[in-house]
């Protein structure tokens, strides 16, 4: 008899847990506001992370300062990975290897840009914006790609207002137009 209350116990508790396995495969296929809350916040720390270090980038190289330079644009690259990285639980480990591969030609275009600037060499300045609007295009197509309800055309008119983002920066960097500067890093913020 003490045998059977046993197993009796052990069958109840198998059950319960097989409920409870149940409401979290549930909780699973509809997302968690917490969840869904803490991905948003993700995502705004690492595209925050990007234009502050883009932005160091730019200023560094507007100023000079090489050692600076370097280093920003080594956090600019992990960064880049660490963002396309948040992509793979969702669209898997091939969509967020070629996020990073366009992240990475995304800010190159940006890099471009603004050596051009400091070099002062309009035709390179004119290459540069064309390789940015052909990787925003991609961008675009890539994000609409992996979720038909992001509208190419939404996301294309986002990283476009980004990359104008970046182009008035490294403009106002080179200019000295510190005060303009930051009300386009205001602007920055508010974007991501």
């Amino acid at each position: 008899m003490r045998q059977t209350r046993w197993v009796t116990a052990l069958l109840a508790l198998a059950v319960v847990g097989l409920g409870g396995c149940a409401h979290e495969w549930d909780s699973v296929a509809i997302p968690h506001p917490a969840t869904v809350a803490d991905m948003k916040a993700v995502m705004r720390d690492h595209w925050s992370g990007h234009i502050f270090w883009v932005r160091n980038v730019v200023l560094d190289n507007a100023t000079n300062d090489r050692r600076a330079r370097d280093f920003a644009e080594k956090a600019v690259i992990v960064n880049s990975r660490h963002l396309a990285g948040t992509f793979a639980p969702f669209y898997g480990d091939a969509a967020a290897e070629t996020l990073s591969t366009l992240l990475s030609r995304h800010y190159a275009a940006v890099k471009a840009y603004s050596e051009a600037t400091v070099a002062g060499n309009k035709r390179k300045q004119d290459q540069a914006l064309d390789d940015y609007a052909a990787i925003t295009d991609k961008i675009a197509a890539f994000f609409n790609g992996v979720n038909p309800h992001l509208s190419k055309d939404t996301v294309q008119g986002l990283i476009a207002v980004h990359g104008n983002h970046h182009i008035a920066q490294i403009t106002q960097f080179q200019a000295r137009d510190y005060a303009g500067e930051e009300e386009t890093w205001q602007m920055m913020q508010h974007h991501v």
